[in-house]
């Protein structure tokens, strides 16, 4: 179990995830004091009434789902790191997230004029059902295909090749696509692939708290088979441990995050191969018991700070999520990685 000072440290990290939580509700294009935010979440609503539906409807589902985002994807990329022994892996290595993509463009891009104006311009771009089952049922196909080979492989290193080389092929049909559709339809995709918080309401932000529990349940159930890989499969045969089954419950834990939150908010970079890195550095530690709930907290707390810049306080303008995760954290990762000039987790 976690050490006294591991779990300071996670106490510290829950507390500023919840201070940058009140601070993304807060800042906007529309300014609402802190004051009135606290009165909205713990009290009487504000006799504003703009104000309690901007932050009751639009920034507090925002929110959540910037947390629940973050935890997924920084405990799928570490998973897939400690699987892999891989410092570079991350969700999308394994192509879930290009299946996505490609049910998304199966909608945007092939399904015609007609399926392409009521998905997106009738239904919404972020919030359209259609999108999202088509994205879900891309990822899903993928990770299906994934276990299959999965269970027929022994090794890791060729799970990781064959992985690549599906991301490659849907990556590709998608480009294909891209290529012979119109000019309007390629926009929709480019902005359904920048990523965006702000879509998930509602319904829809139940089912992906609930996918999201779920993997992340099965990711710390897998802590110790996390440990055993972390040593090699070797290892982990002589613990009595099969190296096979252990990655077939880490692929599946790893590709529901991913996938999930791929459907609903679109690709979203650079968590998922940061945040481990950053864990690793706060706890200085290789027990997946405390780096599974701190990269939960460290992830989170990194997409609402990602989020509160995204919106450019008093300013009417929205960056892409996606910009903005590469832009702030990129810098963090490379000053963490010079500190301690070598990668000795692996």
């Amino acid at each position: 179990m976690p050490g006294f000072f591991s779990k300071v440290r996670l106490a510290g990290l829950l507390l500023l995830l919840f201070l940058a939580f009140l601070l993304d509700i807060s800042l906007g294009p529309v300014k609402i004091p802190l004051r009135e935010v606290l009165h909205i979440l713990f009290s009487s609503p504000s006799a504003d009434s703009s104000w309690t539906f901007i932050v009751g409807k639009i920034r507090i589902p925002k929110a959540l789902t910037a947390v629940l985002a973050g935890c997924g994807l920084s405990v799928s990329g570490l998973q897939m790191q400690t699987l892999f022994r891989n410092p570079l892996a991350d969700p999308s290595v394994l192509g879930i997230t290009a299946g996505a993509g490609l049910g998304v463009a199966m909608v945007m891009l092939a399904g015609g004029n007609m399926a392409t104006l009521f998905a997106i311009r009738e239904l919404g771009l972020s919030g359209s059902l259609l999108i999202t089952i088509a994205a879900c049922l891309g990822a899903g196909l993928v990770m299906i295909l994934v276990l299959i080979l999965s269970s027929r492989l022994r090794d890791n290193v060729l799970m990781l090749i064959i992985g690549i080389m599906i991301g490659s092929i849907t990556i590709s049909i998608t480009s294909i696509w891209q290529y012979f559709s119109s000019p309007e339809q390629v926009k929709d995709y480019l902005l359904w692939t920048f990523g965006s918080l702000g879509g998930v309401t509602g319904g829809q932000l139940l089912i992906l708290g609930t996918v999201i529990a779920l993997g992340l349940i099965m990711a710390w159930l897998s802590s110790k088979m996390l440990d055993a890989l972390l040593l090699g499969e070797n290892y982990a045969r002589s613990m009595g441990l099969d190296p096979r089954k252990a990655r077939l419950v880490i692929i599946c834990s790893s590709s529901l995050l991913a996938g999930s939150i791929t459907a609903f908010c679109g690709p979203i970079g650079f968590v998922g191969i940061a945040v481990p890195h950053i864990t690793r550095q706060i706890f200085r530690s290789s027990d997946h018991r405390v780096l599974v709930p701190g990269c939960c907290l460290t992830g989170a707390l990194l997409l609402l700070l990602c989020d509160t810049l995204s919106q450019l306080p008093g300013s009417p303008t929205v960056l892409p999520i996606n910009v903005i995760t590469a832009l702030a954290g990129a810098p963090v990762v490379i000053a963490l990685l010079l500190r301690q000039k070598n990668i000795n987790a692996y």
